[in-house]
């Protein structure tokens, strides 16, 4: 028997192109998984982790694209400014609307960095599907064209001629064969298709929850910069004391050879700061004087989340606070303490990737040592936060607090800049991102500070310094 044409091409397909097609299905791409990641959870290869780096790089090169072209309506500013004209202006309720104002921005910025991410990993699922599609791409086609020839033309009727009936039979027989093997290939294929249609669709609606999240942050960014300007307000200084002490503070910096020692310089000189903690050992010592009952109930209105709204020392003793922090600026841990600092030694803090225009907030009540530039840390500011303890923080391009003030937790105090600054803390990093460095200190020593951060770590930005 003579095989029709495209019976013939049917076949000659089926037997070359079994063993491809067979080793190929257990590549098929779920849209459950990603392309690069077996199934049984096991970690991915470098090439993938590599992979969805790059495009971490680029969605959010998409993003600060987007952001630029951002702005904010004349009539939602007019009523921001309405808003904070016609707020209580009391030194309390204006720090308490600013904790508020940078917790939301935060949670916007959380949900910023958690949509690039998840279009970062989409569309590296889409560049394994087309990749997929692009091995298979000879098979697929001569599929297709087989499917076409057999339409064009089908087998020969069967009431004709008993040699037509026969080859019809065979024909049937092999088309059988043929014919699921044909169709599971198309079905793959629709799926592939479908599933690379619907990763498409889920980054774009990841991209306009991002776009709507920038926007709502640009209203934060401005109802932030009323209540900073009305906190200011609030100063007892005069000008010409702020910049005396200022002028003293940068004097005290420069002569300065260690971070120990400009701390000590600043809490024995600088007025504010010492007039400060005079205030904040006599609120201790108040504090220690209380009765049993006295202190059980303040710490229980404390564990409340309701402290007092004017107070010039910290809520609570810093010691029990471990677990409880969250970090000053939402981001990436990229070097943890004891990491290797890119100069031969074991980092002394923790450092952070953040997000351009990102803000920081104090970690915890604290007073203002120092707000200014250091040597080579770039901006840094230091607070006493009690029981001996520091917390440094260095790498903001902005600082917004002054040395002498009392901070509460959540308080905004500084602002990330548009890059990664060059400093001392952010040697050997594989990032352009703002960069964050923080350094606890217990009595002048560095300490860990994993123990008081609330924060699970998910994970770190590649880095392998």
């Amino acid at each position: 028997m003579r095989l029709a044409p495209p019976l013939v091409a049917v076949v000659l397909l089926v037997l070359a192109g079994a063993g491809q097609l067979h080793a190929q299905d257990a590549q098929a791409v779920d849209i459950g998984t990603p392309a690069d990641q077996p199934a049984d959870g096991t970690p991915a290869s470098s090439p993938t982790v590599d992979a969805l780096e790059q495009k971490r790089d680029q969605t959010r090169a998409e993003l600060e694209e987007l952001s630029k072209t951002l702005s904010l309506s004349g009539d939602k500013a007019k009523s921001i400014g309405e808003a904070i004209a016609a707020l209580d202006k009391s030194s309390a309720s204006i720090r308490q609307a600013l904790i508020e104002s940078a917790a939301r921005r935060k949670q916007l910025e959380a949900t910023i960095r958690k949509s690039e991410n998840r279009m970062a990993e989409l569309r590296v699922r889409q560049d394994g599907i087309r990749a997929s599609l692009h091995e298979r791409r000879g098979v697929l086609a001569e599929v297709l064209a087989a499917l076409q020839r057999m339409g064009r033309n089908p087998p020969p009727a069967l009431l004709v001629t008993p040699e037509d009936a026969l080859g019809s039979v065979r024909s049937a027989i092999l088309l059988g064969a043929v014919v699921p093997g044909m169709r599971a290939e198309a079905e793959r294929l629709m799926t592939d298709l479908q599933s690379l249609s619907d990763l498409e669709r889920d980054a774009a609606a990841e991209k306009d929850k991002a776009a709507g999240a920038m926007s709502a942050s640009l209203e934060e960014d401005r109802r932030m910069d009323l209540l900073l300007a009305e906190n200011d307000k609030q100063s007892r200084q005069s000008a010409a004391e702020l910049d005396a002490e200022r002028r003293r503070s940068e004097e005290l910096a420069s002569r300065a050879t260690s971070l120990q020692g400009l701390i000590q310089s600043l809490e024995g000189e600088i007025s504010s700061v010492r007039d400060a903690m005079a205030q904040a050992r006599q609120e201790e010592e108040r504090r220690k004087q209380l009765t049993a009952e006295q202190r059980e109930k303040a710490e229980q209105l404390a564990e409340g989340g309701v402290p007092d709204k004017n107070r010039i020392a910290p809520a609570y003793p810093f010691a029990s606070l471990k677990q409880k922090l969250t970090y000053p600026v939402e981001g990436d841990v990229l070097r943890a303490y004891g990491d290797p600092d890119g100069t031969g030694h074991p980092a002394k803090g923790v450092t952070l990737a953040s997000g351009p225009g990102a803000v920081v907030t104090a970690p915890a009540d604290g007073l203002v040592v120092f707000a200014g530039a250091f040597r080579s840390y770039g901006q840094m500011i230091i607070l006493n936060a009690g029981d001996g303890y520091h917390l440094v923080l260095t790498g903001m391009e902005k600082v917004n607090v002054r040395q002498g003030k009392f901070v509460f937790a959540g308080e905004p105090i500084a602002v990330m800049g548009e890059k990664r600054v060059a400093s001392a803390t952010a040697l050997a990093l594989e990032t352009d991102r703002p960069t964050l460095y923080i350094e606890f200190r217990k009595d002048g020593t560095p300490v860990d500070s994993k123990p008081w951060w609330s924060t699970k770590e998910t994970g770190r930005a590649r880095n392998d310094s």
